[in-house]
């Protein structure tokens, strides 16, 4: 065993060591926008600039775990909806070091997060369409991750990981609007969404919407498998 050490050593000691980081672009939704949340960064370089939550892999956990591990630091939350986007691995990327980055999106809902915790981080919303310039390659991490969001919304409902527990149609919809960036038809909206069989009508209305109220809805099934929904919306 040792021997086998000493040759991988040897072996590795070859090649140049690399860091390799996360970063997290967090979306939540509250009243028709789509939301980010970022936090100005403590350190050098780039101090004080807008960036997204992020931090180096440790060498007992895999990137998927110093993931959640930031999310869990950032928002308070466990079991948060996160993909991964892409690696973001230009030399140029930082200058002070090699860093090769691992992007990953996630999902939260903005009535569950630990608000003390974004006060202590100095973490604000943003508005999508409004959000500051940020650090290094972060606007093209969050450019990938809101294609990969469009893509997931595209192939199944993501109003789970986003809406309360009940809503309504018009909810629904105002939600796709604000991750697709574009109005769609109320009416075929509601029909295409109600013939996937997914969504529960409940005995309560919304009074807010109408005089005559709209109905909310909630999830039919726990699991929902994208295959069996198709696509819901052309990309």
């Amino acid at each position: 065993m040792k021997r086998s050490k000493e040759f991988l050593s040897e072996l590795y000691g070859e090649h140049p060591r690399h860091y390799v980081a996360v970063d997290c672009v967090i979306f939540g939704y509250d009243s028709g926008e789509l939301k980010l949340l970022l936090y100005p960064r403590s350190f050098e370089p780039s101090k004080g600039n807008w960036s997204l939550p992020g931090g180096f892999v440790q060498n007992d956990e895999s990137s998927d775990q110093a993931a959640e591990r930031i999310l869990k630091k950032t928002t308070g939350l466990d079991d948060i909806f996160m993909e991964q986007v892409a690696a973001f691995a230009d030399p140029n990327r930082e200058k002070s070091a090699r860093v090769i980055s691992l992007a990953y999106y996630a999902l939260v809902r903005l009535d569950r997060y630990d608000e003390n915790l974004l006060k202590e981080h100095g973490a604000t919303w943003y508005s999508l369409a409004k959000m500051p310039d940020l650090i290094f390659d972060h606007n093209e991490m969050v450019a990938k991750a809101l294609a990969k969001l469009q893509f997931k919304a595209g192939h199944g409902l993501v109003g789970k990981e986003l809406l309360p527990e009940m809503f309504t149609l018009t909810q629904l919809r105002g939600l796709y609007e604000a991750i697709f960036q574009r109005e769609f038809d109320p009416g075929n909206f509601r029909k295409k969404i109600l013939s996937l069989g997914i969504l529960k009508r409940l005995n309560k209305k919304d009074s807010s919407e109408s005089k005559k109220g709209a109905y909310y809805y909630s999830y039919e099934a726990e699991d929902i498998n994208e295959k069996e929904i198709g696509q819901i919306i052309k990309i």
